[in-house]
């Protein structure tokens, strides 16, 4: 695929020496080298931002208590009433 965009930064001499020479001992171009490191990073973020984990025992107790709802108790059913009665004034 071309390479179509630029994406251009600054940084500070003994970053850019370091990146120059994880670089080369990758055998990548810097641009290469920064395009995989930024990209690798935007996929952590993106991850992250989109994905919740939680232990297997809790996703299981979730799904079977979203599975199985509880039977409506009094008082539930008079707020459902209640609702009712504004929503038809």
């Amino acid at each position: 695929m071309a390479r179509t965009a630029r994406i251009e930064l600054r940084a500070e001499p003994e970053r850019e020496e370091r990146i120059r020479e994880a670089a080369r001992l990758a055998n990548q171009s810097v641009s290469s080298f920064v395009l995989d490191a930024a990209s690798a990073r935007a996929d952590e973020v993106l991850r992250t931002a989109t994905t919740t984990e939680v232990p297997a025992d809790y996703f299981d107790q979730l799904h079977e208590a979203l599975s199985e709802p509880p039977a409506p108790n009094p008082a539930l059913q008079r707020a459902a009433r209640r609702t009712r009665r504004v929503a038809q004034a």
